[in-house]
């Protein structure tokens, strides 16, 4: 069974294991409004000041945020986030 266990960690881990936690913590009642505070930070940074107080002000409701990231766990993010700036070295794109 511990070859079961390990393929699905590893499984998990591919599908963005972290992403899933953090989702599934925010889903929790009265302690994911907790992670939700922690995280208003990483969602600022990926989304912008305006969309990532909004994500978590609706996130930190309790029925709201259950159901919001109940839903997006299949359908993706309801407030996208913002695009990525490419990198530089100093000599031009990475």
């Amino acid at each position: 069974m511990a070859k079961d266990k390990s393929s699905i960690s590893r499984k998990l881990a591919r599908a963005g294991g972290w992403q899933l936690f953090k989702r599934g913590a925010k889903m929790l009642p009265f302690g994911g409004t907790v992670v939700v505070l922690a995280l208003v930070g990483t969602d600022i940074r990926r989304k912008g000041v305006v969309k990532g107080v909004i994500n978590s002000g609706l996130d930190a409701l309790p029925v709201v945020g259950l159901v919001k990231n109940g839903v997006e766990l299949f359908t993706g993010d309801f407030i996208p986030d913002k695009p990525e700036k490419e990198k530089r070295n100093g000599h031009g794109k990475i």
